[in-house]
């Protein structure tokens, strides 16, 4: 700050004291009252209502935060068993692949190319296609490259391209 606005500041203060001195005492008193409320509300409004919005909304969701917790320690159970499951043969990963197309019935067709499984579904239901894909992940280990699936009435068509594992080294 510059000399001048220090000097115009203190005139402004000394001439707001002289003021509040001429101010009677039950005036006084009312201002600083009313200020006291003006404060008591900005802390209502910037520090306690939002912080109690807060806690309201963790305490609804503290429910569905246990599940997706439970869920997520699922698939982290899964994951660890997955990992120390031996490595699979690329033609033990091909048979049981087959083995869990039968939990499609007749609307699924494969066909193998290399390391990679395509399936064709012509009208399978939601169910039978979520089994399949676990037995697919678990027991044969491929996994999902591509999935270009479309749902009419209920039912899923289209195509999943699967990762078949590798042939390991003897």
């Amino acid at each position: 700050m510059n000399a001048n606005m220090q000097t115009t500041v203190r005139a402004a203060i000394a001439s707001a004291q002289t003021r509040w001195a001429q101010v009677s005492p039950r005036e006084q008193r009312l201002v600083r009252g009313a200020l006291a409320l003006l404060a008591l509300v900005l802390v209502w409004f910037v520090a306690l209502r939002p912080a109690l919005a807060t806690l309201r909304s963790v305490q609804s969701q503290g429910p569905q935060l246990r599940a997706q917790l439970q869920d997520m320690l699922q698939l982290q159970a899964q994951a660890q068993v997955l990992q120390a499951l031996p490595a699979a043969q690329t033609q033990d990963s091909k048979s049981l692949l087959e083995a869990a197309l039968a939990t499609l019935g007749a609307t699924a067709q494969m066909s193998l190319t290399g390391d990679r499984a395509t399936i064709t579904l012509e009208g399978s239901s939601a169910d039978a296609l979520a089994q399949w894909l676990s037995q697919a992940r678990l027991n044969a280990r491929a996994r999902p490259l591509e999935l270009h699936l479309t749902q009419s009435q209920g039912l899923w068509k289209g195509r999943i391209v699967l990762q078949m594992p590798s042939t390991a080294a003897p």
